[in-house]
C-alpha cells in the first residue's frame, strides 16, 4: 500500500508531530507504534535516518489500516490537519535550467533580433541536446529559513512587484551521498516532496555589477519562499521520477502543465553532479528545476489575493494564498 510521510500540528497541543499519511488519513507516529534506535522523538528526519528499521514497520501499519479502513483507531482525518513544512534539511541544492522547453521559450522571449521564433528555438534546442550530452547541471544553494508549508500564505515583500512561481520535484536524500556515479545515485534518494521556487525576477541579475551575474540570494531567500510539502513519498512509491507530472494553476487557471521527462539533467545526474563537490547529507533537498509557464513567460506576476494550487504526481496538493505586505 502506498503511503507518505508529513509533519503536522497536533490538534490539542499544537506541537509539531510527524505522521504516516494513507488515502487521506494520518497515523501519529510515536515510540509506541514506531520503534526506532534511540530515545529521540519520531521525525521524518529521524525515520530518513533509521530507514531500514522504520520501513517495514511503516509497511505494517499502512497494511493494517488499509484492512480496517475508516475504522482503523488512532487515525486523523488529513483534511482536518494543519500541515507544517515536512522536513527541515540542512542543505538545499537547486538546479537552474534544467527544463529544456522552459529553456528554449527563455530564448524566444529574451530573443535579440537575431533570426526567427522558430530559428530561435531551433538553435535553442540543439544547445540544449549539446548540453545534456556534454554539459554539467548548473546549481545553486537556497536557505532553509526561507522555507514555508504548502498551505501558508505568502506575503509578497513590498520592495517589488515582481515576484514569480516555479513549482518542482525535490528529491530528498535518504543517505550520505559524496561523488556518486549516476547509475547509483537514485539509491541515495529517499523519497520525493513539492517545491514552489518563488522567484524576485528584478533581482536575479545585477545591474550595478554585471560581471558578477545572478543574485540568487537576495532573489529567492525572502521568508516563505520555498513552500514545501505537503508530503515526502518514499522513493519505492515512485517508480519513475521523469515520469511525473507537474501543474501549477493560478486563481484556477492552468499556467505549468508539464512532465519530468522534460528536464535536461535527470533527477540520478543532478544528485550525482551535486555530491561531485560537497557531501550530502540526509534529509538535504535536491530542488530539479522548473518547467515552462512561470510568470515571466506569461508576462503576468504574482498579485495580492491570489490562489496558486499545486500538484505534482503522489506528491499531493500545496494551496497557497498570496498577500501584500502591509508596509510597517
Amino acid at each position: 500500500m502506498t503511503y507518505s510521510l508529513i509533519t503536522f500540528a497536533d490538534p490539542v497541543t499544537n506541537d509539531a508531530r510527524t505522521g504516516l499519511e494513507a488515502n487521506g488519513r494520518v497515523l501519529p507516529l510515536t515510540a509506541d507504534n514506531l520503534a526506532l534506535p534511540g530515545s529521540t522523538p519520531v521525525s521524518i528526519e529521524t525515520v530518513i535516518d533509521h530507514w531500514e528499521a522504520a520501513e517495514p514497520q511503516l509497511d505494517r501499519l499502512a497494511g493494517q489500516a488499509a484492512q480496517a479502513g475508516t475504522a482503523a483507531p488512532g487515525w486523523l482525518d488529513l483534511a482536518e490537519l494543519k500541515v507544517l513544512v515536512p522536513l527541515r534539511p540542512r542543505q538545499i541544492i537547486q538546479a537552474g535550467d534544467n527544463y529544456r522547453k522552459h529553456v528554449i521559450d527563455l530564448a524566444v522571449a529574451h530573443r535579440d533580433g537575431d533570426g526567427t521564433d522558430e530559428e530561435i528555438r531551433e538553435r535553442t534546442a540543439a544547445m540544449m541536446d549539446k548540453r545534456a550530452a556534454e554539459g554539467t547541471p548548473y546549481f545553486f544553494i537556497g536557505l532553509p529559513t526561507a522555507m514555508a508549508s504548502a498551505t501558508e500564505d505568502l506575503v509578497l515583500p513590498a520592495y517589488s512587484r515582481t515576484h514569480d512561481w516555479e513549482l518542482e520535484v525535490a528529491a530528498v536524500i535518504g543517505k550520505r551521498a559524496f561523488r556518486v556515479a549516476p547509475e547509483d545515485a537514485l539509491d541515495h534518494v529517499f523519497g520525493y516532496t513539492m517545491v514552489n521556487d518563488i522567484t524576485t525576477r528584478e533581482f536575479v541579475f545585477r545591474k550595478d555589477m554585471p560581471a558578477i551575474g545572478s543574485d540568487w540570494y537576495r532573489s529567492k531567500n525572502a521568508p516563505g519562499f520555498l513552500p514545501t510539502g505537503p508530503l515526502v513519498l518514499p522513493a519505492k512509491f515512485v517508480e519513475d521520477p521523469q515520469d511525473l507530472k507537474v501543474t501549477l494553476r493560478l486563481n484556477g487557471e492552468t499556467m505549468q502543465d508539464e512532465s519530468t521527462a522534460d528536464m535536461i539533467f535527470t533527477v540520478a545526474q543532478l544528485v550525482s553532479h551535486a555530491s561531485a563537490q560537497m557531501p550530502l547529507l540526509p534529509g538535504d533537498l535536491i530542488l530539479t528545476g522548473s518547467p515552462s509557464g512561470n510568470g515571466a513567460h506569461w508576462g503576468r506576476m504574482l498579485r495580492d489575493g491570489d490562489v496558486m494550487e499545486g500538484q505534482i504526481t503522489g506528491l499531493g496538493t500545496q494551496l497557497v494564498r498570496c498577500q501584500d505586505e502591509v508596509a510597517p
